[in-house]
């Protein structure tokens, strides 16, 4: 799996304790929901 930048983002934006709704958009087949995933297993609310 290639480490991608939307990844260090995704950390920043669940550190801030001031943060709004996520909302990813881009082209189709580009990993958005792959990183979301691979995010999720290591946020904890």
């Amino acid at each position: 799996m290639y480490k991608r930048k939307i990844e260090e983002q995704l950390l920043i934006w669940a550190d801030r304790i001031n943060r709004k709704p996520l909302i990813l958009r881009g082209a189709r087949q580009v990993g958005k929901t792959t990183a979301v995933r691979n995010f999720a297993k290591n946020f904890i609310c």
